[in-house]
């Protein structure tokens, strides 16, 4: 349930905090360069994963079992801080901590299924959420993957979201 739910939810929860926002000059400052990491960060592992096909285990997927969440949850403290409101704050970041974790704990008993050998031995070396601090690890980005993957909307999103904190910075 909370799977299905978590984009339409995204939506109107985006809409909520682009509302409540009350962005000043400094919060744009603050956030923006979260969210920005949390967008490369989610890039990074769109140009990796192939659902469902093979599990991925390189590129940032060596630093943390779930870098696209893990992006996402620097999304939102990005825009909970340029945002500038605890209202929008908490609508951005209650719902990840509530749904998330079921949500990874879903993925990884899917992916325990169909890969049991191989996600056994990467779950056994790579932490679930945080990334381990390291710049050594196997590379192999694909702009081909990142594209197939759509991931390019979630920079569109960014950029959509700071133009609205832009505007209301302006017109206050």
């Amino acid at each position: 349930m909370a799977q299905k739910l978590r984009v339409p939810l995204g939506f109107v929860i985006a809409a909520a905090v682009l509302y409540f926002a009350e962005p000043s000059m400094v919060s744009i400052l603050v956030g923006l360069p979260v969210a920005l990491v949390g967008t490369l960060f989610r890039g990074l592992a769109a140009g990796v994963i192939k659902k469902d096909s093979s599990l991925a285990t390189s590129g940032v997927y060596a630093l943390t079992r779930n870098p696209l969440y893990f992006g996402s949850s620097l999304l939102a403290t990005g825009f909970a801080v340029m945002s500038a409101n605890e209202i929008a704050a908490a609508l951005l970041i209650v719902p990840f901590g509530l749904i998330y974790p079921t949500v990874m704990l879903r993925e990884e008993a899917h992916l325990s299924r169909l890969f049991p050998q191989e996600f056994r031995s990467y779950k056994a070396k790579v932490p679930r959420f945080f990334p381990r601090l390291t710049l050594r690890f196997p590379r192999s980005f694909s702009f081909n993957q990142y594209l197939a993957n759509r991931e390019y909307n979630t920079a569109m999103g960014l950029a959509a979201a700071v133009a609205v904190f832009a505007i209301k910075l302006w017109v206050k």
